[in-house]
């Protein structure tokens, strides 16, 4: 518990100094677009290098440096080890890149979702086209089988979620259409 803890409240100040250190000086109201978005908030984190590692590799850093809005459970780097040894790697190299893609884009959903309004729905439709399931279990928000570790944190462009597991998508149907788009 005290991981959490101490892992939430760095996540809260890096945001907040990047909020402050991005903050015009005239004292006027900030633009929505400004401020640190959700690649750097999660980078001065210090505990997502393998998801923006993988974020990069796919291509991705331009669209979540976009105005979103977009809402993103991000897995931390301790959940990326939990994966089978060699899977991160795997995925990583140039010919899964459309795997990649679709997983990462399996932890996005289109627009600022909170934590508050995903525990009144069932489901939600990611960006990759596939539904992850929400639930609250005991005061704990899940998507899928992970636990949402800290909720809402803000970005200029969005929310992020800080998950503790990486969300699996499901295997296409092995059609014409869809297998050989997706690769899964």
């Amino acid at each position: 518990m005290f991981t959490f803890a101490a892992s939430r409240l760095r996540l809260v100040a890096a945001s907040a100094l990047l909020a402050l250190a991005s903050a015009p000086s005239t004292g006027a109201a900030q633009h929505p677009s400004r401020g640190p978005n959700i690649p750097q908030v999660a980078r001065t984190a210090g505990q997502f290098s393998t998801l923006l590692a993988a974020v990069n590799a796919a291509g991705l850093t331009e669209t979540l440096v976009g105005r979103g809005p977009f809402t993103v459970f991000a897995p931390t780097d301790e959940a990326f080890n939990r994966l089978p040894n060699g899977t991160v790697a795997d995925l990583l190299k140039p010919e899964n890149r459309e795997k990649l893609v679709t997983l990462l884009t399996y932890h996005v959903l289109p627009g600022r979702v909170t934590a508050a309004q995903a525990r009144t729905v069932s489901s939600a439709e990611t960006v990759a086209g596939q539904k992850v399931t929400l639930r609250d279990v005991d005061g704990e928000l899940r998507v899928n089988n992970a636990v949402v570790r800290i909720a809402d944190v803000p970005a200029s462009n969005g929310l992020i979620h800080v998950i503790d597991r990486v969300l699996m998508p499901q295997a296409a149907p092995c059609d014409a259409n869809s297998s050989a788009r997706r690769g899964w």
